[in-house]
């Protein structure tokens, strides 16, 4: 097809009917394929962009761009099918060759940027898509590939060149982008399986996502046609890094692991570890992340939580008691008091009415009589404190209304006097 391209340009200044009639027929052909790429982006891009944005919790691949990857892909699809069904006038050949190249690299541009790539690596797979494929359209794929494998160094008893670095480059990006839409999809399926709850979810996509990588690696090294001899040497090297120096990182990989296993600890849950209150966001390979009240995230490493004592708070029941002190007057309504008590809590908004609310009398202090609230609420990850404050606010007008006494610090004080003579 070069030759005949070439042939075809040294010996022709003005094309024939025959090449314009071919050429018009691909011109159309190719008009065709557009407009179809068209439809289809504008009428199923939007269902599958519908579906594909359901589940938005890792990330937002592809956000804005389904409908863009239908219209390309379809476009590109049908261009190649065009493009290769017929032994195409060099004339012809360009021109579906232009227009496949640039369908293509559009795709790749829309997939590329869809997974959060650079734009810089985008463009440049665009431009390796367009020059490979209107290379391969004129006949000319076989001359670019003996240029570039002209092109290298040896290092020693190998030979690195243009077309293999090229190859190597192509491969690793084709096989991460492959992960991440893997991983993508599978999370979607995986969010909308029934039977599981949400710990063994994020459990059977972090293995997932692992075996991705390892299938991949293994692939890569298949299609890169690369000695698994020549790791030997890494994997010992790699062995004696755990052994002396990432024991701590191997052990909080495999603990996260066990939390999602066994469950104790799930996203949502509301713990306590050491200083650290506040509920679960996220649990990751190396820590978990645990939000607080105050707005701070705290990473706690995953052996922490397997190692030292946790109170999860919402463990097999969300329900958290909260208690809350009051000390009345010793000459004050007790039992005026207690109603009181009583209805503070209940008409408190985050209160529940099963189980019930309690007060109760646990002691006669020094300056009243002591009393403790107990309430019970179900959202123990908005906090605590404000409970107590709102139920305490409420008493205090109340027992203001009704003329109860809270109790204060009282010391009696004597003084004796002393009118012996010392000798």
């Amino acid at each position: 097809m070069m030759q005949r391209f070439g042939d075809w340009l040294a010996g022709h200044n003005l094309p024939s009917p025959p090449e314009l009639s071919e050429a018009g027929i691909a011109v159309g052909l190719a008009v065709a394929a557009l407009a179809l790429g068209w439809m289809a982006g504008r009428r199923i891009g939007p269902r599958i962009a519908e579906y594909w944005s359901r589940d938005a919790e890792h990330g937002p691949l592809f956000s804005g761009r389904v409908c863009e990857v239908i219209r390309h892909g379809v476009a590109t699809v049908l261009l190649g099918i065009i493009l290769s069904a017929w032994n195409w006038h060099p004339l012809a050949a360009l021109g579906l060759g232009f227009a496949t190249g640039a369908a293509a690299a559009m795709f790749s541009i829309a997939v590329l940027r869809g997974l959060n790539l650079p734009r810089s690596i985008a463009w440049t797979a665009a431009a390796i898509a367009f020059a490979a494929i209107l290379s391969h359209a004129i006949g000319g794929f076989a001359a670019t590939r003996e240029t570039l494998e002209r092109v290298g160094i040896d290092i020693g008893a190998r030979r690195l060149t243009l077309l293999s670095l090229l190859s190597i480059s192509i491969t690793v990006l084709l096989l991460f982008a492959g992960v991440r839409l893997f991983n993508r999809i599978l999370t979607q399926w995986i969010a909308g399986a029934r039977g599981f709850d949400p710990t063994q979810k994020l459990l059977f996509q972090k293995l997932a996502a692992i075996a991705a990588v390892i299938v991949a690696f293994f692939v890569g090294i298949d299609l890169l046609g690369i000695d698994l001899t020549a790791f030997a040497v890494f994997s010992g090297a790699f062995g004696l890094a755990i052994g002396f120096g990432l024991q701590k990182t191997i052990g909080n990989l495999i603990a996260g692991i066990i939390l999602l296993m066994d469950r104790s600890i799930k996203p949502g849950d509301v713990i306590v570890v050491g200083d650290s209150f506040g509920w679960v966001n996220k649990i990751g390979v190396r820590a978990v992340s645990v939000v607080t009240r105050d707005g701070k995230e705290h990473l706690i490493p995953n052996e922490i939580l397997m190692t030292q004592e946790v109170e999860n708070w919402s463990y097999t029941d969300r329900n958290v008691r909260v208690r809350i002190p009051v000390t009345v007057a010793y000459d004050c309504d007790l039992k005026l008091a207690q109603e009181l008590m009583l209805r503070a809590a209940k008409e408190s908004p985050r209160a529940l009415n099963d189980p019930p609310t309690n007060v109760r009398l646990s002691a006669f202090g020094e300056s009243g009589v002591e009393h403790e609230i107990l309430t019970w609420i179900s959202d123990p990850e908005s906090g605590v404190g404000n409970v107590k404050s709102d139920v305490l606010n409420r008493l205090w007008a109340m027992f203001k209304e009704h003329g109860i006494a809270l109790a204060l610090p009282q010391r009696e004080v004597r003084i004796t006097r002393d009118d012996g003579k010392r000798g």
